[in-house]
């Protein structure tokens, strides 16, 4: 692969990337990809085929690394707070990257109920042999006192609920406060901290 089509194909993701997560999938035209390129539309179509394909590619990435965030496995010479800390603060970064990736989700997949197939098909079993060694520790903790009886689902419902809102009600928050953007983004590390501290104690027996 020459580097001049490696370097058109990243320029088209990156310029498709931008504007499914402004618009969605439906709002964007591979004209608006290639006018936002600087290339004709034939070539959009030459490296991706179809506007389908191209929103896979895309889609497919985006939802492995926020869901890989949550699911990341090692550090097994830390303890059960220390590695659940890291779960947090690396879920939340993700976002923070990127804040329209919530939004970008839930209206992909309420627009298109089939999204969800496809995303069974990109993670596979992963999730759940993830998940089942998540229990096993919660489990473990449980069993020595340490942690109330509870899943690893409403676990995993906490930490997503608490982490997401921070970045959904920013539009409506910093209109209401007047609050500037670089004092926004001291506030989300100080909600980054909290949420650790909130869901730390909330396991609590």
């Amino acid at each position: 692969m020459s580097e001049e089509k490696t370097d058109m194909e990243f320029a088209i993701l990156k310029a498709a990337t931008k504007l499914f997560l402004e618009k969605g999938f439906k709002a964007t035209s591979t004209t608006e990809i290639a006018k936002e390129v600087g290339c004709n539309q034939a070539l959009v179509h030459y490296y991706y085929r179809t506007k389908d394909k191209l929103f896979d590619a895309i889609f497919e990435k985006k939802i492995m690394v926020f869901i890989g965030s949550l699911l990341k496995i090692g550090h097994e010479e830390l303890s059960f707070e220390e590695k659940l800390t890291k779960k947090i603060e690396s879920h939340f970064d993700v976002i923070k990257e990127d804040p329209r990736l919530p939004l970008f989700f839930f209206s992909e997949i309420n627009s298109n109920p089939k999204r969800m197939e496809s995303i069974k098909e990109i993670i596979g079993d992963l999730p759940q042999m993830v998940l089942a060694q998540m229990q096993k520790e919660l489990d473990e903790e449980i069993a020595k006192g340490n942690v109330r009886q509870m899943t690893v689902h409403d676990l995993l419902m906490t930490i997503v609920s608490l982490n997401i809102i921070v970045f959904l009600a920013e539009p409506m928050f910093k209109t209401i406060t007047k609050i500037s953007d670089e004092d926004f983004s001291k506030l989300q590390e100080r909600r980054k901290k909290e949420n650790v501290e909130i869901i730390l104690r909330s396991l609590k027996p």
